[in-house]
This record gives C-alpha cells, sequence and structure tokens, in this order.
C-alpha cells in the first residue's frame, strides 16, 4: 500500500513539474458567464452570421510568459485546439517594437474558418487577443482560459460582434 502511494504520489509531482505553466487545468466558469455564451452560441446559430468576432484583453499577465516566444507559440496552438478550432499552418511569432510602449510579441495564427491575434504588451504586461471565426466558440470561457493560462489578474471581453 506505501509503494503505491508513493508511486502515485511522485507520478503526479512528476506530472505537475513536467506540465506546469501550459494551460489551465481548471477554468472557474460563472453562471453570468456560462448564460452569457449560452445566448451568443443560440443567437449565432438561430441568425447565421458569417462569422464571429471578439476581443480579448488580459491585465497584470505573467511577466515572463508573455515574454517568452515558446510560451506564446504553444499559447496559439493550445487556443486553437481549446476552441475546437483546425490550424492552418504555424503560428507566426515575431518580438518587436521600436519604443517601449509598442514593444513586445505579436501573434497570428491562420485557422481554417479564419484568425487568431495576440499582441503582448511588455510595458503593461498586458495581452490582447482576437479571434473571428466563421465557426462558433464560447467567448467567455476561451476569455477565461486566456486569463488563467497568462496568470493574469484581470480581463475584460469585448461585446461580440457578429458579421453578416
Amino acid at each position: 500500500m506505501k509503494k503505491t502511494f508513493l508511486l502515485v504520489f511522485c507520478a503526479l509531482f512528476l506530472n505537475s513539474i513536467l506540465f506546469a505553466n501550459v494551460g489551465p487545468s481548471v477554468v472557474n466558469y460563472s453562471k453570468f458567464s456560462k448564460q452569457k455564451d449560452n445566448e451568443v452560441v443560440a443567437a449565432y446559430k438561430e441568425n447565421t452570421p458569417w462569422g464571429m468576432n471578439v476581443s480579448i484583453d488580459l491585465h497584470s499577465a505573467d511577466p515572463k510568459m508573455i515574454r517568452d516566444g515558446k510560451v506564446i507559440t504553444k499559447f496559439m496552438k493550445d487556443l486553437v485546439k481549446y476552441i475546437n478550432m483546425k490550424a492552418y499552418g504555424e503560428p507566426i511569432v515575431v518580438n518587436f517594437g521600436d519604443t517601449p510602449r509598442v514593444a513586445g510579441y505579436s501573434a497570428l495564427q491562420l485557422i481554417e474558418t479564419s484568425s487568431i491575434t495576440a499582441h503582448f504588451a511588455n510595458s503593461t504586461n498586458s495581452v490582447h487577443i482576437d479571434i473571428f471565426s466563421c465557426k462558433y466558440f464560447k467567448p467567455h470561457e476561451t476569455a477565461l482560459w486566456c486569463k488563467d493560462y497568462f496568470k493574469a489578474e484581470e480581463m475584460n471581453v469585448s461585446q461580440v460582434v457578429f458579421r453578416y
């Protein structure tokens, strides 16, 4: 019994070390968020727009994570999977900016239903994500997942814009 417990404990401990910072495992999804997402999905199905767009702003994100190109590349891939989309090629992740106000990474991931862009502002430790897709997704759940991914303290989610 002690051996089994020790093996399980070691496996869990190693798993937590090996997969640290690979994204949140649980999203704190409120009743309000679920209701808003259900309304968005219902409206999408009823009105059949060409696509939907949402902007997600994260504030006070983990500075190390938003300055790490490998983390950002993985985030873009993980986000595509999380919203159940299909990537078209690899994400483009570039670090640039001539002035401190705009310096940081920008990322683009084409998806078969459109695109995801993200901008990481070093000066404010903020992340600005735009998702446009011809396939619906749950914007509030997705925003919470992104917030947890980058350990951000605050987030804002735009009103969903349906495109016709």
